[in-house]
This record gives C-alpha cells, structure tokens and sequence, in this order.
C-alpha cells in the first residue's frame, strides 16, 4: 500500500460518495485511474464495503450500552457467537482480556429493549456465566474512520 491509496482510504472514509471524477482530481490522476485503484483496494479486502452513516436516534435507537460477558466455558464460545452476529441490536463483539470474555456494543429502543436482549437474546444462551452492562449517558465522540499511518 502507498501513499496514493493512504490518500484514497483516507479520502473515502470521509466522503465515501465521492465522484471518480473528483477523487482522482485530488490525486492528480483521471478518474478511471482513481476508480481502478478503489477497485484494487476493494479487491484486496482493505475496502470492505460502503454502508450510510444513519443517526441511531433518528431511527428509534436511543439507548446504547456495552455488555460484557463472561463465559462458563471455552466450549461454549462457538453457539454464543453463532447467536451474537444474529442479534440486530448488537452492532459490535469484541474478544477481550481481563475477567470478562467480550464486549458488546448494543442499542436499542429503550430500557425495555435492552432488558429483552439481555435477558432473553444474550442470558439465553447456554454457557453465558455473567454479564456486566454499561448504560452510555452520552457520546462525545463517534467514529466509523480508522486511523491510517502517517505520512
């Protein structure tokens, strides 16, 4: 990877609509020589897609929380994960260190909700010892940009 697709991630993370046209001016290169190498990065794997940047509350997704989980057993890991990513309210897992297994990001539409995919969604799964939960009281700072090396 060179410094001409640090520009490009770059570029597209911050504005991933960006014309061909537009984006190789900025590079200094047409925009069918700009649109090839977004297609190399893609074919790589370093681009893994393009998805809409949606205001959770907007959408009715006011609660956010993290919910570490601790696991009875390493046998059980498989079918809990299985059940995670089927989860809509839960946007990130993470595996971790320290006295808990992962670490859930999840929102939903309230207490209510939460106590639902807790309860029911998460506790449900056979080998879930314990969870801790944290209610978010707000956000300060957001981001979907991965820091890139420096040039």
């Amino acid at each position: 990877m060179d410094a001409t697709d640090l520009k490009i991630i770059a570029r597209l993370q911050d504005a991933g609509r960006e014309s061909w046209a537009k984006l190789g001016e900025l590079l200094g290169m047409t925009g069918a020589a700009a649109a090839e190498r977004v297609r190399k990065l893609e074919d790589e794997g370093v681009i893994r897609g393009y998805a809409a940047l949606v205001e959770p509350k907007a959408v009715g997704a006011i609660l956010t929380a993290y919910v570490a989980i601790a696991v009875e057993r390493p046998h059980h890991r498989k079918a809990l994960l299985a059940r995670i990513v089927e989860i809509p309210e839960v946007q990130e897992c993470h595996h971790v260190a320290g006295d808990m297994d992962y670490l859930l990001k999840v929102r939903s539409r309230g207490p209510e909700d939460l106590d639902r995919v807790i309860s029911e969604e998460i506790k449900g799964v056979p080998g879930v010892a314990r969870t801790r939960t944290t209610i978010v009281l707000r956000t300060t700072k957001e981001s979907t940009v991965v820091p890139l090396a420096r040039e």
